[in-house]
């Protein structure tokens, strides 16, 4: 018996606003980037809609964000772990992160500095009631971010003066001028002498992060993690309890990563 291709109609009480999400899905796999108000024309939208689903894409790690404002697909468009370095990290270390959550009670991100960005590649909230949310997909300038400044700290002040005089760092729109990259190495100076980055209201107003670089690593990757609370409890995450948890976390990923490189 011969087999007919069976047609696949639109439901007749479809949701609209899935469908739209679901074509944007479809439009990051075909497309290497993917602007706002390229996705609106596509959808038949507003911009400030096509905005919106960009952004609950992002938050759900489905598509993630450059700083020239172009979205691209995310790491949970691509499900086979196998294929997908970016999977493949998340999975080594997913149990350390897990665990450094729920010793400290907030939210840990696991950040790699791409140069001079800071893109957060996976959170884990923490247990507590009120917490800081999933930043995975976020990107940052490097020099903003506890977990950037961490990632920055481990090179030396002429390679972060070089990294800041690139063209490519020009055209991210993160450039810093003399006095911008004087103040950058001498919070980077801190930064190295207490091993630990400080964010405070500094990307959030309500927002307080600690930061330590995990690497360098052996194939050149620059990772950090950063611990991020209600700045309520911006103390409690420079306490020494918190720290020493950190900087341990840091050291065990630092030797997952080298162990299993990407």
């Amino acid at each position: 018996m011969q087999k007919t291709n069976r047609i696949v109609k639109r439901p007749v009480h479809a949701v609209e606003s899935v469908e739209n999400a679901l074509r944007i899905l479809v439009l990051l796999q075909e497309r290497d980037a993917l602007r706002i108000v390229d996705a609106a024309r596509e959808l038949g939208v507003a911009p400030s809609t096509a905005h919106r689903l960009l952004a609950t894409l992002v938050y759900r790690g489905f598509a993630v964000q450059d700083p020239q404002k172009h979205y691209a697909a995310g790491p949970n468009l691509h499900l086979d772990a196998a294929r997908n370095p970016a999977r493949r990290l998340v999975a080594a270390v997913r149990p350390q992160l897990e665990a450094l959550a729920a010793a400290t009670g907030e939210t840990v991100n696991l950040v790699e500095r791409i140069g001079a960005s800071a893109r957060f590649r996976h959170s884990v909230e923490g247990p507590q009631l009120v917490r800081i949310g999933d930043r995975t997909g976020t990107v940052l300038p490097a020099g903003t971010s506890s977990a950037g400044l961490a990632a920055l700290s481990v090179l030396s002040d002429a390679a972060v003066a070089q990294l800041y005089r690139r063209r490519a760092t020009r055209s991210e729109g993160n450039e810093l001028d003399a006095g911008g990259l004087a103040h950058l190495l001498s919070e980077l100076a801190q930064v190295r002498a207490r091993n630990y980055a400080i964010n405070i209201g500094r990307t959030e107003p309500e927002l307080a992060a600690i930061g330590a670089p995990v690497g360098p690593l052996a194939n050149g990757k620059s990772f950090a993690l950063s611990l991020s609370a209600p700045i309520s409890r911006a103390g409690d995450l420079q306490g020494a309890r918190v720290v020493s948890l950190l900087l341990a976390a840091c050291a065990a990923i630092r030797g997952t990563l080298d162990t299993h490189p990407e």
